[in-house]
């Protein structure tokens, strides 16, 4: 045997004595899973949320949401408010939504009293509706590339919301929480120059959302983090409750909006396409809700071009008492299907009111979809799905 053979022979088993030296160690040091809690504070979230996690190494065994550290009883103080007094209350639901939150309880109490509102109302309704959706969501296409490390599209969703609740606020007098809703119509009509000033902010609103596609849907960083991160198949969607653009982005065209003519709004007059993808990934949620966007905008600029003279209110009793029934209507909020139940007994509130929101249907997918992925992309999955934790802690 050659110098050199023998030379080879001992790195070969200098190697294969190292590899069985790394895997004793390796034993050695093998250890059991982790338990780990995500929150009960974490920036990922709007608001509250505990999520416990089982690891092994970085991959999630198993993930189990912890709800409730900021349930507030809604339901139980709309029993003791008077039917006006409500959408004081359930403005704060999903506060980022706030005006469409109050849109579906006045629909339930108006279908018990037995009245419907003046359509000058149905449509200003249906445009302030849209513009909390626009207020809403513009919020996420931003702070979804920050929950990434992307934190220049913030920014600019801030600075664009910014001028949809300058409208909110000049027609609602509030900014954030209007209370500006009425069985039988609306508190005020529309003051004067809102409509071309309306029209301006839709198209800068369309202009951020070009933006967005620029700095985020075109980026290679946030398309390897969220296109295959998260997929929803659509009968697993359906199978957990999902609505909204969560469950349009696993491919079910569905929208209350379009699908739904019986609710008194004013969507049946306007002219718009119900966006689907797929995929099913945290990609096409954020992609869905882009396009959404656009569209918003688009029913706004028609309902204005459209808006009919008449009264914004019918004509109802100055002190409203409802006649014994039962009532449940449902709307297309920004995040999702949200309904609510109303029981009256004949009295001046109601006797019970039951609310179905989005997001706790929406979040109730979360041991399913986190179970198998790694730990960086828990933060997006969650950050894709969009929930408001009022919405689920009411």
């Amino acid at each position: 045997m050659t110098v050199t053979e023998t030379a080879s022979e001992w790195q070969k088993a200098a190697y294969i004595a190292g590899q069985a030296a790394d895997a004793r160690v390796n034993v050695e040091l093998e250890t059991e899973g982790m338990t780990l809690n995500i929150g009960p504070q974490h920036p990922a979230t709007h608001g509250t949320l505990r999520i416990v996690v089982r690891l092994d190494g970085e991959q999630v065994l198993w993930a189990d949401p912890v709800p409730g550290y900021m349930h507030r009883g809604y339901e139980k103080l709309c029993e003791v408010r008077k039917y006006p007094q409500v959408t004081t209350l359930i403005n704060r639901i999903d506060w980022l939504s706030s005006f469409a939150n109050e849109v579906p309880f006045i629909l339930a109490a108006e279908e018990l009293l037995g009245v419907e509102a003046p359509p000058r109302a149905q449509y200003i309704r249906t445009i302030l509706f849209e513009m909390a959706r626009l207020a809403n969501i513009t919020l996420f296409l931003g702070d979804m590339g920050a929950q990434l490390g992307a934190v220049t599209p913030v920014f600019y969703a801030f600075r664009d919301r910014e001028h949809v609740l300058d409208m909110i606020e000049s027609a609602t007098g509030g900014r954030f929480h209007p209370n500006f809703d009425r069985v039988g119509g609306i508190k005020d009509d529309l003051p004067k120059g809102w409509i071309a000033e309306a029209k301006d902010v839709m198209e800068r609103v369309r202009v951020f959302c070009d933006q967005m596609d620029q700095l985020l849907v075109g980026n290679e960083i946030f398309q390897t983090r969220t296109r295959g991160i998260g997929v929803v198949p659509s009968a697993v969607a359906l199978d957990y409750g999902l609505s909204g653009a969560n469950l349009r982005a696993s491919g079910v065209d569905w929208d209350l909006r379009r699908d739904d003519p019986t609710i008194p709004m004013a969507w049946k007059h306007a002219d718009f396409k119900v966006w689907t993808h797929p995929d099913g990934d945290s990609f096409a949620r954020y992609w869905v809700r882009l396009q959404e966007t656009r569209e918003s905008t688009k029913i706004i600029d028609q309902l204005l071009d459209d808006l009919p003279a008449g009264p914004i209110m019918t004509k109802v009793p100055r002190i409203i008492k409802i006649p014994e029934g039962e009532a449940y209507v449902q709307t297309e909020n920004p995040l999702g299907v949200m309904g609510y139940y109303v029981v009256s007994k004949g009295d001046l509130g109601p006797f019970r009111v039951k609310i179905r929101t989005p997001s706790f249907n929406n979040i109730s997918i979360a041991p399913w979809i986190l179970r198998g992925v790694y730990v960086p992309d828990v933060i997006t999955i969650l950050a894709s799905l969009y929930f408001i934790l009022g919405d689920i802690d009411r």
